[in-house]
């Protein structure tokens, strides 16, 4: 034999590492002035987004911010905590994003364990992040975003330095060359699970699994080109179920929405042209139990995607009549979020509504990313 496959070794010629920052940079690229973010007045295109995120990644940088350090964020679905999955990691850093229902003690928790250097905050959650930086040994860099429609404008403080959001905007170079991970396997994302049996758990996403995760969402999700997408899941929960990487890939419109709140949820679904968002069963719960007056029967069909507790059967029938289309996926913390869904059968359509919301509401086929899944007993080991 003469040709020795063995030895083909990869060269930046047939070889790139997998991450999901690609996809904004694709994205910027060709669809530069396609709208990106909408957050009530303000708007910003693809190429304004990239921008935004070059200068904070290049700001991060020059405060000494590289790889594997650590940037944690406890804030809000708003335009800075969108552009957090992309800049942080463009610095090189390891993106941490925090619960905004915790405590101050368990911030503190994570914050130690994670060894956060820097720590970007929304100002209203400040008070949290004051009592917390006052019990934990680290004293990371404060960044406040200061939200002018935040519901809440705590005081800053006067003892502890910190910098405003948009200062490192604007300081930031638009010309920074940030580098793509050398390594498919270096950390892009540190999350914590709730701590539901003890002290949160951190797990660590690299970028070739958020890459896949992308790749299998839009893939069985049946994602166009371009949607228009909701972000009601809060982006602290497995990264907002990656949906910011996966939206960024099919350059979507994302309309961020800072609360989740039935009747504004209806009136931008409708203002905006909502295609597509996700959202656990007791939001669509608070959809289907909202008064009359604020529901809207949308004439385009709007595909949800609902995780993190079964969805009674009840709640996809009330969807359905909202002409939602909704798909039940299951997932962890650490598995990058969804790794099952169900799967909808020919002949489930011809059923009735009713009928069909109980087979939705079952679990489920692996996703197209996902290699394999099984039952096991916990206590013998075996399917």
């Amino acid at each position: 034999m003469t040709i020795e496959y063995d030895q083909l070794d990869p060269n930046a010629a047939n070889f790139v590492p997998l991450t999901p920052l690609s996809f904004l940079q694709r994205t910027a690229d060709i669809y530069p002035q396609r709208e990106a973010l909408v957050y009530n007045q303000r708007r910003y295109t693809w190429a304004q987004t990239r921008n935004r995120c070059t200068r904070i990644a290049s700001s991060l940088a020059a405060r000494g911010i590289g790889k594997n350090d650590t940037v944690s964020v406890l804030a809000f679905n708003t335009p800075e905590m969108f552009e957090s999955h992309f800049s942080i990691p463009m610095a090189g850093a390891v993106l941490n994003t925090i619960n905004t229902r915790l405590d101050a003690a368990t911030v503190a928790y994570i914050i130690d364990h994670g060894e956060s250097r820097v720590f970007i905050c929304d100002r209203q959650l400040w008070p949290v992040l004051e009592k917390a930086l006052q019990s934990c040994e680290l004293e990371p860099e404060i960044i406040i975003i200061d939200d002018a429609d935040a519901a809440e404008k705590p005081e800053l403080p006067t003892d502890v330095a910190f910098s405003f959001y948009e200062d490192l905007v604007d300081r930031g170079d638009d010309t920074f060359e940030w580098l793509p991970p050398e390594d498919e396997w270096q950390a892009l994302t540190l999350n914590y699970t709730s701590g539901t049996t003890g002290l949160p758990k951190g797990v660590v996403y690299h970028h070739r699994g958020s890459y896949l995760m992308t790749m299998g969402t839009v893939i069985s999700w049946a994602l166009p080109p371009h949607p228009r997408y909701l972000y009601t899941v809060p982006m602290f929960h497995c990264n907002g179920w990656g949906h910011a990487w996966t939206m960024t890939a099919l350059a979507a419109t994302v309309v961020c929405i800072r609360a989740f709140i039935p009747k504004l949820f209806f009136e931008l679904a409708d203002e905006h042209k909502i295609t597509h968002f996700g959202g656990a069963p007791v939001i669509l719960n608070m959809l289907a139990n909202a008064p009359a007056e604020e529901q809207k029967v949308f004439d385009n069909t709007i595909y949800a995607m609902t995780a993190g507790a079964p969805p009674p059967a009840k709640v996809l029938e009330s969807m359905a009549r909202f002409n939602f289309d909704v798909m039940h996926v299951y997932g962890l913390t650490e598995t990058y979020g969804h790794i099952l869904h169900s799967a909808p059968q020919e002949d489930w359509y011809q059923q009735s509504i009713e009928r069909q919301a109980e087979l939705k509401a079952r679990q489920g086929v692996r996703f197209s990313m996902t290699e394999a899944v099984d039952v096991i007993d916990p206590q013998s080991g075996e399917p």
